[in-house]
């Protein structure tokens, strides 16, 4: 298993908090997962950097299943 480094990990959460908090809990609640083949809510969730903005990484609330969403952002 390969961990982010701390770092960009904190970057990432600068991203992730510059969005308005109504727009990050839309975000959050809207994740598709490919076991229950539908959009659910992530939980357990840790935000990491993507080269195209930022990725939440965490678990489908339904089934507990891996579930992840990238985010695009204008840098």
């Amino acid at each position: 298993m390969v961990f982010p480094k701390a770092g960009s990990r904190m970057e990432a959460n600068k991203k992730w908090l510059s969005l308005p908090q109504n727009f990050r809990k839309k975000l959050i609640a809207n994740v598709r997962c490919t076991t229950c083949n539908d959009m659910v809510t992530i939980t357990d969730f840790i935000i990491v950097d993507h080269p195209v903005g930022v990725m939440l990484d965490g678990k489908c609330n339904d089934c507990g299943n891996k579930a992840v969403r990238v985010v695009e952002m204008e840098e």
